[in-house]
């Protein structure tokens, strides 16, 4: 009797992607305790593994978004964000409308 192939090819550079990307992300999840640039390693290792998993890319997207807003946020100074926090809540609105 013939052995038959697998359906599904053994696919080595999924299996180092995989390998090489979870590294890279348990590393930067050691450094978020230890000291080191943990913030740099964790979208690294995610970009790594966005290469080949979709859920991976899109983890990788929603962390690209928290950066920039936390980017845009760290410029402003502490009373301008309460300002617009205020605005966004509309309290100037109706402390002007006499309410």
């Amino acid at each position: 009797m013939i052995p038959q192939r697998p359906t599904h090819p053994f696919d080595a550079r999924k299996l180092v992607v995989t390998v090489v990307g979870g590294t890279v992300v348990l590393l930067g999840l050691l450094l978020l305790v230890l000291p080191g640039p943990a913030f740099v390693v964790l979208p690294l290792g995610l970009a790594i593994l966005a290469t080949e998993f979709v859920w991976a890319k899109r983890l990788l997207g929603r962390v690209r978004r928290a950066a920039r807003k936390t980017a845009r946020l760290g410029s402003q100074s502490a009373l301008m964000r309460w300002v617009r926090s205020l605005r966004r809540r509309r309290v100037f609105y109706t402390i002007g409308r006499g309410i």
